[in-house]
């Protein structure tokens, strides 16, 4: 990973061009700073390797972007979070790390005693960060969970009006259509197909973590005394662990879906 030595930014890091979502509301909620954009696409999707793998994978990316000068780090993966952010916070204990996780909690608040459709990484949904969220809100409302095997891997191939991806959805969730009050993003791939889902599910409310992330990372910034002085607007680089232009031009074209 070669961040051209720009130090005291904020790294984000996913699986691919999922955390793009997150990193949207970063720019969004924290636009004087600067940030670079780690996808490791090479390694995609994280949510279906084994939890040893995604902490090897995670950790070797933040090693680097201490090294290289980093100020903070955000977890923009639901899987590496669950899987690794408690790791990688006892490594670098100095460092603020935050990470992202399933929306469960606003998307029960806001829709109390309704049937919650949760869709997620198969890794998300039976590691024990989710499992705990579960017990904790699962009985204010119906919580129905489905791993989405194979969805992140299709979003990383770009051209998401394609039919085949819709076919994909109808599989996943079809027999849920008109069937639930909100829909929990529980990948950050996610986000970028909201209107695919829409189209299989009917009209209904999504929920992401990509807001309370940027607010959390704000507010550790603050309390660490790391933010970035000044109105300047900041820089945002695109790095990847596939050695292809084209692929850091897709992920430039995710953020502009933003």
């Amino acid at each position: 990973m070669n961040s051209d030595d720009v130090r005291g930014y904020i790294g984000v890091f996913d699986s691919g061009v999922g955390g793009i979502s997150i990193l949207g509301a970063l720019v969004h909620e924290l636009p004087s700073e600067d940030f670079v954009y780690f996808g490791d696409s090479a390694n995609a999707p994280y949510g279906e390797k084994t939890t040893d793998e995604v902490r090897a994978l995670s950790a070797r990316i933040v090693d680097r972007m201490i090294e290289s000068g980093c100020k903070a780090i955000v977890i923009a993966c639901n899987t590496a979070t669950s899987a690794a952010a408690e790791m990688l916070r006892n490594r670098y204990p100095k460092t603020p790390i935050v990470g992202v996780e399933p929306a469960l909690k606003p998307a029960v608040l806001a829709r109390r005693h309704g049937r919650v459709l949760v869709m997620a990484t198969p890794m998300t949904v039976r590691l024990e960060k989710f499992q705990n969220l579960l017990d904790e809100w699962g009985s204010e409302a119906e919580v129905v969970s489905v791993p989405c095997v194979g969805l992140a891997a299709r979003i990383e191939q770009g051209n998401l009006d394609a039919p085949d991806l819709t076919e994909q959805l109808q599989k996943l969730i079809g027999s849920y259509a008109n069937r639930v009050d909100a829909v929990v993003l529980g990948c950050t791939h996610y986000p970028f197909v909201q209107r695919q889902i829409t189209s299989v599910l009917g009209d209904v409310p999504f929920f992401d973590g990509a807001i309370g992330t940027a607010r959390q990372l704000h507010r550790r910034l603050e309390e660490e005394g790391l933010l970035k002085e000044g109105e300047e607007p900041g820089n945002v680089r695109f790095l990847s662990s596939k050695d292809d232009p084209k692929e850091l031009e897709l992920y430039r074209s995710f953020l502009e879906r933003i």
